[in-house]
């Protein structure tokens, strides 16, 4: 047995993996459209035109995870939200 190998972990072929994912939503009852959002994070959210948020639906990449925390943050009607997305892979055939 080769050194480390022992207490490897060996991949389960019965299970499935899945990753998990961040998604930015607002709560459009507390949102009061002030637009704070918008600017913090232009790459996921645009305004209509009454100034409310327009949420892009899609997962966030890591690379936008900080900025979109920051907005959480910033939101001062505390609308803004990140919720956990489970991504399970397609079903092979």
């Amino acid at each position: 047995m080769p050194a480390g190998a022992a207490g490897a972990a060996h991949p389960d072929p019965g299970r499935v993996a899945v990753s998990r994912s961040r998604r930015l939503t607002v709560d459009p009852i507390a949102c009061d459209g002030r637009g704070l959002c918008a600017e913090l994070l232009p790459e996921r959210v645009r305004l209509d035109d009454w100034g409310y948020p327009i949420i892009d639906p899609r997962p966030l990449p890591p690379a936008l995870l900080g900025p979109a925390r920051q907005a959480v943050v910033a939101c001062p009607m505390l609308a803004l939200r990140l919720r956990a997305v489970i991504e399970e892979p397609a079903a092979r055939e």
